[in-house]
């Protein structure tokens, strides 16, 4: 037995644009992986990237559930010792919105070559406009 691999055509990958307006951000993110990754097709293999574009707008707008505005830290280090930052989801909110679905997205999918190559077909935006209209993505409904 063969394993089977598809031929990953790089004209066929489509656009989607998922609006987060209300969304939870951990299933917005989920979703989101999947469809970088190609989980949605028939023809995923977990080695080849086979997914498609993500356009994502309103992420200001975004829901957490419980305490995680204010009780949820993001740590960055610097390298340096004692070089450790702390920001909360409301200060990383205020500052860069799309920061907390790209950083979501970014812990679900592969930590490797390919893992980098995915996040770059992640487009996330503040508003509801974004500069992608000439691909024609189509509307994606975001899970609740």
């Amino acid at each position: 037995m063969k394993t089977f691999l598809p031929k990953v055509n790089l004209e066929e990958r489509k656009w989607h644009v998922i609006d987060a307006d209300g969304a939870v951000l951990g299933r917005l993110a989920v979703q989101v992986a999947d469809v970088l990754r190609g989980k949605n097709k028939p023809v995923y293999t977990a080695h080849l990237d086979a997914g498609d574009f993500v356009v994502v707008i309103n992420a200001e707008k975004i829901k957490l559930s419980g305490k995680k505005e204010t009780a949820k830290e993001y740590m960055s280090y610097s390298g340096w010792k004692g070089g450790e930052k702390y920001t909360t989801v409301a200060q990383l909110r205020a500052t860069q919105p799309d920061m907390l679905i790209h950083r979501a997205v970014k812990g679900m999918i592969p930590k490797n070559r390919l893992g980098r190559v995915l996040l770059t077909k992640l487009k996330v935006y503040k508003g509801d406009k974004h500069p992608h209209a000439a691909q024609t993505p189509a509307v994606l409904k975001a899970a609740n």
